[in-house]
């Protein structure tokens, strides 16, 4: 044992005596946040609800009746039951948080299409691959095939043969009946 290894065994920190706390084969335990957690495949899919509406004539329909009428009220409501006079100022302020968070939700809504297109591109090219890959050896075969059919006889060619031997026959047969008629 060196002087090392006494040193260690001595202040009990060998692997054996460790703390349950500095385990690697075990989790650790959760720690306290700040922040709270959530979701973000949840987040990601209300971001994209909120998107989608907000890309309606629905939206816009709405957002104009509640302009007109926040306007309308703020000019010809009494004094003391308006909230926003004349600049407007609360409506600016009202429209411009709208904004602020509709932006960034579309852009999350956004990214989260790329990436759901990203991996349809992804499928597709390598479906387009296999069949690529698939139509370039159904070409070969074929070639294959219509170079053996080439040694292959046809129906047209055996036909023709059989008439040339059926010919010869005949030729044959007048001639050893022409011969036999001699012979006589």
């Amino acid at each position: 044992m060196t002087g090392d290894d006494r040193a260690r065994a001595s202040n009990g920190s060998t692997a054996l005596t460790r703390t349950p706390r500095n385990r690697l084969d075990q989790p650790k335990a959760p720690r306290r946040r700040l922040l709270p957690e959530y979701d973000p495949e949840a987040f990601g899919r209300f971001s994209e609800r909120i998107a989608r509406f907000l890309g309606t004539g629905r939206f816009i329909v709405w957002m104009t009746l509640i302009i007109i009428v926040w306007v309308a009220w703020n000019i010809f409501a009494p004094p003391n039951v308006r909230f926003d006079e004349y600049p407007f100022i609360f409506l600016t302020l009202m429209l411009s948080l709208q904004a602020s968070y509709a932006a960034p939700l579309i852009l999350l809504a956004q990214n989260r299409q790329d990436d759901r297109d990203r991996v349809t591109h992804e499928q597709d090219r390598k479906q387009n691959e296999r069949s690529i890959a698939d139509t370039e050896y159904l070409t070969r075969e074929i070639a294959a095939l219509r170079m053996g059919l080439g040694e292959v006889a046809t129906r047209d060619w055996i036909r023709s043969e059989l008439e040339d031997l059926v010919k010869d026959l005949d030729d044959r047969r007048a001639l050893w009946s022409a011969e036999s008629d001699e012979d006589r």
